[in-house]
């Protein structure tokens, strides 16, 4: 090969490793680009809908400040509005459903993740994940219609029965609409998110370290406890949070089953409200302008309340983490 001939070939391979590097230079620009873009949409639609919730509360939160929050009347022919049960109803219903559901779907996810075999993973799994995609007006329909009169007749007369004595387990009422029932349905609504999260969450758990485990005698229940629960902790507590959010923010469903009570009791099983069930049922159909501004009060409330969550959340896992990584 003469040198002339390796000479050119040696500067076309040149000039083609510096086109490709250009290439790829604009290729990484674009891609930078675009995620940039993609993350600054999804600030810029949080601080918009921020911005709208807040602009249109201003007139109630002038004229009733912070009291708005404890104040239980509601009555839009006087002008009078205050958010106190139905941010009663909107946290006891919420947090009812989590202790309920949490420890249900991280068990589920326990079982398709390490106990169950892999046909029966494969059957289960997408039918948890399909109460997902079950619209939330028809399970409220199914709830009113059904649920709620198992829950009235064989339910609450048990659990009265039994806890009678803790004021939380009242007499049952003659429905079965109340916030134990809408606390149930809520159940329903989030073990497919904290499950499905969770089952992924134990699958990422290295098999080697429950393997190493397993081999110095611990039982799959101290494997479990010892290994794979505080490997995935701060996982499983964004996960809850998540259905945490989901519940706070549900309104449909938990419009047909709660009763659209005004009051605060202490029993579960008496009628009750919510700032989400609230809105979606007066907002279409507000009386005055006054009226209008409370909803919106309402909606900024809840808003604060899942970013609050939210960030609450991130803050514990960075603390997990941390001390894990101290502890190792």
């Amino acid at each position: 090969m003469s040198p002339a001939y390796t000479t050119g070939s040696g500067g076309r391979g040149a000039r083609v490793a510096d086109r490709l590097r250009r290439v790829d230079r604009v290729g990484d620009g674009i891609l930078f680009g675009l995620c940039s873009l993609a993350a600054l949409l999804g600030v810029g639609t949080l601080l918009l809908v921020g911005y709208q919730v807040v602009d249109g509360a201003m007139p109630a939160i002038s004229k009733f400040g912070l009291g708005f929050l404890v104040h239980t009347t509601w009555q839009p022919n006087f002008n009078v509005y205050g958010a106190g049960s139905v941010l009663f109803g909107t946290v006891v219903s919420s947090f009812v459903a989590l202790a309920i559901g949490a420890p249900i779907a991280v068990a589920i996810g326990l079982f398709l993740s390490l106990l169950a075999p892999k046909g029966v993973r494969g059957a289960i799994s997408p039918l948890v994940e399909m109460l997902a995609a079950i619209p939330s007006v028809i399970l409220g329909f199914w709830g009113i219609i059904v649920f709620a009169p198992f829950v009235q007749s064989d339910v609450e007369p048990r659990l009265h029965d039994s806890l009678g004595f803790i004021p939380l387990f009242g007499p049952p009422q003659s429905t079965g609409a109340g916030v134990f029932t809408a606390s149930l349905i809520l159940v329903i609504m989030i073990i497919p998110i904290i499950a499905s999260i969770s089952r992924d969450l134990f699958l990422a758990v290295p098999g080697d370290v429950q393997d190493g485990a397993s081999a110095l005698g611990a039982t799959r229940w101290e494997v479990v406890r010892g290994v794979v629960l505080p490997s995935t902790a701060s996982g499983i507590l964004a996960a809850s949070l998540l259905g945490l959010g989901r519940a706070l923010g549900e309104a449909i469903a938990v419009t047909q089953v709660i009763g659209s009570g005004s009051a605060i009791h202490s029993s579960l099983f008496e009628t009750g409200d919510t700032m989400a069930a609230r809105i979606a049922n007066q907002f279409p159909g507000y009386l005055n302008a006054m009226h209008e501004a409370s909803l919106y009060y309402l909606g900024a409330i809840l808003l604060v309340i899942g970013l609050v969550s939210n960030l609450l959340a991130q803050w514990i896992g960075r603390r997990f983490d941390y001390r894990r990584r101290i502890a190792k």
